[in-house]
C-alpha cells in the first residue's frame, strides 16, 4: 500500500537552499516511488513557486504569509506572530486529522512547537537544515548578553524536548550529530547534490567562485578582505560571487578583480568555468554548494566552520581555521600557485562527491520511510 507523506515546505517563492533541497527530494520521490506526496506551503497565494514541483505532488497552501512579519515594527510583530501561529496550528492540526497521512516530514520551523502533540497516527520526522550551535539563538541587541543567553537556553531546551518525541530526527553531518549528544532517534543523511556532472572544470581559468545568499552567515565580507591579499600576488585572477539577496554592501567593499552577481539557475555551468571554490561561511547546516562545486572538479578552500566542511573535504581541498582571513588567503594562493595540486584535488573532488549523488542519498530516505515505518 502506498504511503501518504506530507512535506512541510513552508516557502518556495525565492532562491534558498532549504526549499531547493526539499523540492529536489520530493521530485525524486515522485519520480521513483509510489508515495502519495503533498507539499505544504504557508506563504501568500500571490507568490509563484521558485522551484517547480512534479505534477504528481499535491500542493496545499495555508496562505498565512509569515513573511509579512519582517515588515512590521516589534510592537506589532509579536501580536501578529501569535495570531498567525494560532491560525497555523489550527489549520495544520485539522489537515492532519482529516487527511490521515502516514508520515509528516518537518523542516523543524514553526510547526515543531506543536507537531508531536497532534495525535493523528502519523509518524513524525524532523529534518534540520541548520546546525545545533546556530539554531534557536536569541540575540536581541537591546537585551543584556545574560538575558539573551537565558532565553536561548530556554528555547533550546524546549526544542530538545520536541526532538525526543519525534519518530526520527535527521541531521546533515556527523559533526552535528555529535553536538546533539545522547539523542537516540538521531540519524545522519546529508543533502544530495543537484546532479553529478560528467563534465568537469579544466582548472585552467584564472577564476575563483563563491556561491550563497548575500548574508553575514556566508562570510563574503571576510572573503573580500582575503581577496585583497590574493590580488596583491595574483592580480590576473578574478573572484566571482553568485547569490540571492541584496549585494549592495558587498559591491561597495569589493576591490580589484571581485565581481558580485545575482543568483543564476545553472550554477553548474559557472562552477565549470572556474578553477577554485571559496567557501567562507561562518556556520552552515551542511554547505551543499561546497559539494556541488567539488563535484564539478574544482578544489575548495574552506573555513572549517560548523557544520559540514569537515564532513565533505578530505584530499580534495584545503580546510583553514574559522574566520582566519590570512590563512584563507594563503590557501587560495597555494592552489593558484600549484597547478598540479589544484588539478589533482579537483579530480579527487569529482570522484569523492559521488557519495552525495542524488540516488545514493535518496535511497537512505526511502529506507527510513520503508523500513522504520512499515
Amino acid at each position: 500500500m502506498s504511503k501518504k507523506i506530507l512535506y512541510v515546505l513552508g516557502g518556495n517563492s525565492s532562491a534558498n537552499g532549504m526549499s531547493a533541497v526539499i523540492s529536489q527530494k520530493m521530485n525524486y520521490l515522485a519520480a521513483h516511488t509510489d508515495y502519495e506526496l503533498t507539499a505544504l506551503l504557508t506563504e501568500s497565494f500571490n507568490y509563484p513557486m521558485y522551484y517547480p514541483l512534479n505534477e504528481k505532488i499535491k500542493v496545499i497552501n495555508f496562505n498565512i504569509n509569515f513573511d509579512e512579519l519582517d515588515t512590521l515594527p516589534i510592537y506589532k510583530k509579536t501580536w501578529r506572530y501569535r495570531k498567525k501561529q494560532k491560525e497555523y496550528k489550527q489549520k495544520f492540526t485539522n489537515l492532519l486529522i482529516k487527511k490521515n497521512y502516514d508520515i509528516v516530514v518537518s523542516a523543524m520551523r514553526r510547526e515543531i512547537n506543536f507537531l508531536t502533540k497532534i495525535k493523528d497516527g502519523s509518524k513524525k520526522i524532523g529534518e534540520l537544515h541548520f546546525n545545533r550551535s546556530s539554531y534557536r539563538i536569541f540575540n536581541a541587541p537591546f537585551f543584556p548578553k545574560k538575558i539573551n543567553k537565558i532565553i536561548t537556553n530556554v528555547w533550546q531546551n524546549q526544542l530538545i524536548k520536541q526532538i525526543r518525541l519525534l519518530d526520527r530526527f535527521i541531521v546533515l553531518s556527523n559533526e552535528d550529530a555529535k553536538a546533539w549528544g545522547n539523542i537516540g532517534n538521531i540519524e545522519v543523511i546529508p543533502n544530495p547534490i543537484k546532479s553529478y556532472p560528467d563534465k568537469t572544470s579544466s582548472c585552467d581559468n584564472k577564476k575563483v567562485i563563491a556561491v550563497g545568499r548575500y548574508t553575514w552567515q556566508k562570510g563574503f565580507d571576510m572573503l573580500i578582505k582575503a581577496w585583497e591579499q590574493v590580488d596583491k600576488k595574483h592580480p590576473d585572477w578574478e573572484l566571482h560571487i553568485y547569490g540571492s539577496g541584496d549585494k549592495t554592501n558587498y559591491q561597495e567593499i569589493a576591490g580589484h578583480g571581485v565581481f558580485c552577481h545575482n543568483a543564476v539557475k545553472d550554477i553548474y555551468a559557472k562552477y565549470q568555468e572556474c578553477s577554485i571554490f571559496a567557501f567562507s561561511s561562518r556556520y552552515e547546516g551542511f554547505g551543499l554548494v561546497l559539494a556541488e562545486a567539488m563535484s564539478c572538479g574544482i578544489p575548495a578552500v574552506s573555513f572549517a566552520c560548523p557544520c559540514g566542511p569537515k564532513d565533505i573535504i578530505t584530499n580534495d581541498g584545503i580546510l583553514v581555521t574559522p574566520d582566519n582571513i590570512e590563512e584563507f588567503a594563503s590557501g587560495i594562493c597555494k592552489l593558484i600557485e600549484n597547478e598540479t595540486q589544484r588539478k589533482e584535488m579537483g579530480e579527487n573532488g569529482h570522484i569523492n562527491m559521488k557519495r552525495f549523488e542524488e540516488n545514493a542519498i535518496m535511497q537512505k530516505w526511502i529506507k527510513v520511510f520503508n523500513l522504520h515505518y512499515s
